[in-house]
């Protein structure tokens, strides 16, 4: 579970920055939109993305979550929940998603099946990065 004040600051900032492991150790860091969702900090991507197959492979990563200006953040050090089409039924998967966008963004889409069409042609999964451990400025 998020503490109520990294979930408050996951919520209003959306700007993040994870890194995984790629199979011959090197870090792979990726710029993500991320928001709070469930017992971590979530974001979607698309199943061709170095950092899906990355997650896949080794769940460990951390997500740092940053205000827009830099000068605030918080670093989740955790494992990848993945929810994708390979993985979660289908309508799960959508409800999944769409819930994923609305804590990235704080916002409904303007049109949902056209969200929903996008999601399954791109074949996007949603990535759950759940923390052991939480440090940062925001903490």
């Amino acid at each position: 579970m998020l503490p109520d004040n990294v979930k408050k600051f996951a919520t209003a900032n959306h700007q993040g920055v994870l890194t995984c492991f790629r199979r011959y150790g090197m870090p792979q860091v990726s710029i993500v939109t991320c928001g709070a969702y469930g017992d971590g900090v979530a974001f979607s991507t698309t199943a061709d993305r170095a950092k899906l197959g990355n997650l896949k492979r080794d769940p460990r990563c951390a997500l740092l979550v940053s205000k827009r200006d830099w000068w605030g953040y918080v670093v989740l050090e955790g494992r990848a929940r993945i929810l994708s089409p390979g993985n979660t039924p289908a309508d799960e998967l959508r409800l999944a998603l769409r819930d994923v966008y609305r804590a990235a963004t704080n916002q409904e889409h303007p049109n949902w099946e056209e969200y929903d069409q996008a999601m399954v042609d791109d074949r996007r999964a949603a990535v759950i990065v759940v923390p052991d451990h939480i440090y940062g400025t925001a903490v």
